[in-house]
């Protein structure tokens, strides 16, 4: 029901973010919401139009942004996967992307990567996947890549093709603007069918990262 009733602890859920936070957006007044007394109630049509202007907002800031790998992947967060599943490849890569620092909760990052999966294959076509999350536990936006030796054929590509690179992206709740260029920046950089076979034809991991920072 559009018109629907939303207590905090829905609107948290919805937006996946914490009931503190939804309750100090209330607070502030950057959310629209009322009160019944001194309960906190939200409108679900309005909750839906403030999630679509801040959607269309952050994807304007992010014109004047500048994505650089070096930036985001360290060659340790570079790997070949031997895995002949998506829930096996994606929870291999999500290892290697915890180990980085800016990763302070490793079990909530897999989980939620796989979560994330569930609700939507994150394959984009032409071999690639780019799982992704925000959660609260990363302190800045970080990556990894897995390039796949036995191509991946059950994540449901929307071009059918079975997908043997992946791009893995964790970002802070605040980085709304960065996470979408980055988003953004892969899906149109990985186009190049050359730079996709050079990737995967590469004989070392090093080797990848190198095509990667190069281009």
């Amino acid at each position: 029901m559009e018109d629907a009733i939303l207590t905090i602890d829905e609107v948290a859920d919805y937006l996946r973010v914490s009931d503190r936070t939804v309750y100090d957006w209330a607070q502030r007044g950057e959310i629209p919401a009322g009160k019944i007394g001194t309960v906190w109630r939200f409108k679900k049509s309005e909750i839906e139009k403030w999630v679509n202007m801040r959607l269309a907002a952050s994807a304007n800031e992010t014109g004047d942004m500048v994505v650089q790998i070096k930036n985001i992947l360290a060659p340790a967060r570079v790997i070949f996967i031997s895995q002949t599943s998506k829930r096996d490849a994606l929870f291999e890569l999500a290892e290697a992307l915890a180990a980085a620092p800016q990763v302070k909760n490793a079990g909530e990052l897999i989980s939620e990567i796989w979560k994330r999966e569930e609700l939507m294959s994150t394959a984009i076509g032409r071999g690639i996947a780019i799982p992704h999350v925000r959660i609260a536990s990363v302190t800045d936006l970080v990556m990894a890549v897995g390039v796949c030796k036995m191509p991946i054929a059950d994540f449901s590509a929307i071009d059918d093709v079975p997908v043997n690179l992946l791009f893995m992206i964790a970002a802070a709740y605040n980085q709304h603007s960065y996470y979408l260029k980055t988003l953004s920046h892969l899906s149109s950089k990985f186009k190049k069918k050359e730079l996709r076979d050079s990737l995967v034809a590469a004989e070392t991991t090093q080797r990848v990262y190198e095509l990667l920072i190069e281009a």
